[in-house]
């Protein structure tokens, strides 16, 4: 099992999925829940890793 810290920095939809042991349907939910930042490449989704984590960690910039 990967740790957070073994991640990139920069997270996929499937990394999300790893990390918090869902199914990737849930992944795209959450990802689409605009909780945190996400940023579009085309048709990927790419997550900072700092975002995810405050998102985790229950901190919020607003």
């Amino acid at each position: 099992m990967r740790r957070l810290i073994d991640y990139p920095e920069v997270l996929t939809v499937r990394d999300v999925e790893k990390i918090l042991g869902i199914s990737r349907v849930k992944a795209y939910e959450l990802v689409h829940s605009q909780n945190f930042r996400i940023v579009r490449i085309g048709a990927r989704i790419l997550i900072s890793k700092k975002s995810f984590e405050q998102w985790f960690e229950g901190i919020t910039n607003k």
